[in-house]
């Protein structure tokens, strides 16, 4: 059983930077591929970026591409996304979740995704 939890999200003014954290409990983190997942009011939740057990592969969406950075601390079981030249539209809820199969390609398919966290609110004001 895996817990996560998310931290960091507010609100920043567009082409600000906001760093999320999503700390895991368990000792099998090590062995999770991760991913960050966004969901905006009346949108269908998407996967931001992903990582895989090592944070030798990792994903992003076309939209974040060059403005996000995932990266994880397995000693810590922590997860991290920083986000640089935010945009109105990143607003949304953002979730942390980890893929409890052993992957050597992080998937971008929610539904394979078993654990999330409770998700943490990123707003990008104009």
């Amino acid at each position: 059983q895996v817990q996560l939890v998310e931290s960091g999200g507010g609100l920043v003014q567009a082409g600000g930077s906001l760093r999320l954290s999503c700390a895991a409990s368990g000792r099998t983190f090590s062995r999770h591929s991760m991913g960050w997942f966004r969901q905006a009011p009346g949108k269908e939740r998407e996967c931001v970026a992903a990582i895989n057990w090592s944070g030798g592969r990792t994903y992003y969406a076309d939209s974040v591409k060059g403005r996000i950075t995932i990266s994880r601390d397995n000693a810590k079981n922590t997860v991290y996304l920083q986000m640089n030249s935010l945009k109105p539209e990143d607003t949304a809820v953002y979730y942390c979740a980890a893929d409890s199969k052993f992957n050597l390609v992080p998937t971008t398919e929610a539904h394979e995704y078993d654990y999330w966290g409770q998700g943490t609110q990123v707003t990008v004001s104009s």
